[in-house]
């Protein structure tokens, strides 16, 4: 039930604050409760960054790409 508190809504802006209304709730009727799925490995920011950079070098450029 609602119930207009405070104001006088003319029947055009009641009807729009009851579709919001309405709609909101079939929305949240039909969201899928629970987790979501997991993401996969590599999209991961923990792969990105899991070895350590060089050390600067007049090599350094080169082992950036060739692991130890």
């Amino acid at each position: 039930m609602i119930k207009v508190v405070r104001g006088n809504p003319t029947p055009e802006e009641l009807a729009a604050a009851l579709a919001v209304v309405q709609a909101r709730a079939a929305a949240a009727s039909t969201a899928a409760p629970g987790p979501s799925a997991p993401h996969p490995a590599w999209s991961d920011p923990a792969r990105v960054a899991s070895h350590r950079l060089p050390r600067p070098s007049g090599t350094a450029w080169a082992r950036t790409y060739w692991p130890n």
